[in-house]
């Protein structure tokens, strides 16, 4: 480990692009090291915990996020403002923009990150899989659907195999992704997926693959330096996942055995050296029934679920990241990585999981977070927040340690009771029921395990309203699943949500902190105690 005083580093001020517990954990890191942070927040978000924790916060703009935290030029002036020389990404927002990468660089800051050209490589779907293939990566086999007809992508599809998957080229973060089980579904399919492209994304590309079915969804970490060492720090399994949207993450996973850990971080690393990656990022696999793998994609972040990994090699990515955009050297080596017991991250979201995970919004009266042996919290919660609308819904994670995983099991049932959330609705009942599935505590589970379990335990729930026994309030007032409503009562639904939400920002805008900085609460009059500056 190479040791060089902070004060020798090229930069002591990080300006913090990002908002929620994300943000917290790079300011934190931060102060662990002796840099400065610089936070940055929207018009929602006024009174963050990100905007108390840090050293300086600037105001970017209205609580829309391309008004904010999409906003680069804005973002570029803050960091020339408050005098920081390196930029943060977290994740989600900017963090894989190539585009904010060289503005940063163009700006003279340092991008905490890989470069641009790892980005651009690895963030087209298409790109990546041709990249992961040269350097001897197995991916998924598929096509794209570009300058074809009707009777090609036919062909194709039968081709493949049923199920297939129509994926958005430009996509990311689970989002533009259509499962096609059937050969009369598939044209509907693909049309309503390429427009959900080119509205997401602003490409209307799509490609088709074979669906593998049923699959564990795991990832590698890594870590590249500037020095040229690459090391990986085992997997975790991600295949809990709702609509292609990660719930709960573990590592190790309960399915690895040495033969095939070794396999796919070797391709990780092959993969990860093919394109001069430098930081940290994420390596997403399939694994299918027989136990192949294939590439899925890339992220060129840090990740939501990095904890676990962090618990299980002792390792914190975060400081590890910043020294790397310093020009050090990793602290360890691959030799020094050794994976100890089990950890498990639940994320707790603003979302009803009893209907159907629809986005929830309220001011948190109430607030317990669990403590004691082997339990981490990373949150963005406190008594009196406002949970806007305008963002991802996460507001907290609750990860875990154990020697083993029933440990980790047991001590996560323990820390979910302990865990209150009064005036949001959250996605805890969901997480307490699924530590009493046997499928779970098993870990006989695929990326279906929700569909299969969650959701059917729903869909019977349906049926019983809708049964001769029912009421009649209960047969004409149900809910249709979200994913059958029309566009009218989506319309009606956003509609009421935004309603609720102009109110509490209505509500916020009034109080007096939010005109003239004076204290609204004792976490505002520490903050301004230790000196916090408001700008």
């Amino acid at each position: 480990m190479e040791n060089v005083a902070i004060s020798q580093w090229p930069f002591h001020k990080v300006l913090v692009a990002n908002r929620g517990e994300i943000a917290l954990r790079v300011i934190r890191a931060c102060r662990d090291l002796g840099l400065q942070s610089v936070a940055v927040y929207s018009d929602a978000d006024r009174n963050a915990l990100h905007v108390r924790m840090a050293d300086e916060a600037y105001h970017i703009g209205p609580a829309v996020a391309a008004q904010s935290y999409l906003n680069i030029p804005k973002l570029i002036e803050v960091a020339r403002q408050s005098g920081a020389q390196a930029v943060h990404p977290g994740y989600g927002f900017l963090a894989e923009n190539a585009d904010f990468v060289d503005a940063c660089q163009a700006a003279g800051l340092i991008f905490i990150g890989p470069s641009s050209t790892a980005q651009r490589s690895m963030g087209e779907k298409t790109a990546a899989r041709r990249t992961a293939q040269a350097a001897g990566v197995p991916i998924v086999p598929g096509a794209m659907t570009d300058m074809v007809d009707d009777q090609e992508i036919q062909a194709k599809a039968e081709e493949l195999g049923y199920p297939v998957l129509l994926k958005a080229a430009a996509g990311g973060g689970g989002k533009g992704i259509r499962l096609v089980r059937e050969p009369r579904d598939l044209l509907t399919s693909f049309r309503t997926a390429r427009s959900e492209a080119q509205t997401a994304f602003g490409d209307g590309r799509v490609y088709i693959e074979k669906a593998i079915t049923p699959a564990r969804h795991i990832e590698v970490q890594f870590i590249a330096d500037s020095h040229g060492h690459v090391v990986h720090l085992g997997e975790r399994e991600c295949s809990i996942q709702r609509r292609h949207q990660k719930l709960i993450e573990e590592s190790p996973s309960p399915i690895m055995d040495e033969a095939l850990r070794k396999r796919m971080t070797e391709a990780t690393i092959n993969l990860v050296r093919s394109i001069e990656y430098v930081n940290a990022g994420t390596a997403e696999f399939l694994v299918g029934p027989d136990r192949n793998f294939y590439f899925l994609e890339v992220n060129a972040r840090i990740q939501v679920e990095h904890p676990v990994t962090e618990w299980c090699t002792g390792v914190d990515l975060v400081q590890e990241q910043l020294r790397v955009a310093a020009g050090l050297p990793l602290s360890f080596s691959q030799d020094d990585i050794r994976l100890r017991g089990a950890a498990i991250e639940c994320r707790i979201s603003a979302e009803d999981p009893e209907n159907r995970f629809l986005p929830a919004t309220g001011t948190v009266w109430g607030l317990q977070e669990p403590s004691g042996p082997g339990v981490r919290v990373d949150s963005s919660l406190y008594p009196g927040l406002q949970v806007p609308l305008f963002y991802d819904p996460l507001l907290a994670k609750l990860i875990v340690w154990g020697h083993n995983r029933e440990q980790a099991i047991t001590r996560l049932r323990r820390a979910l009771d302990e865990y209150t959330i009064v005036g949001v609705r959250t996605t805890l009942p969901f997480a307490r029921w699924l530590m009493d599935q046997p499928r779970f505590i098993s870990a006989d589970f695929s990326t279906d395990f929700i569909a299969e379990e969650w959701e059917g335990r729903q869909k019977i729930a349906d049926l019983r309203l809708l049964s001769p026994e029912s009421s009649e309030e209960g047969q004409n007032g149900s809910t249709p699943p979200a994913e059958e409503l029309s566009l009218e009562q989506l319309a009606a639904l956003v509609g009421s949500l935004m309603a609720q939400e102009h109110q509490v920002q209505e509500q916020a805008r009034r109080r007096p902190a939010a005109q003239d900085g004076a204290s609204a609460n004792r976490w505002l009059d520490v903050a301004r105690r230790d000196g916090l500056r408001r700008i």
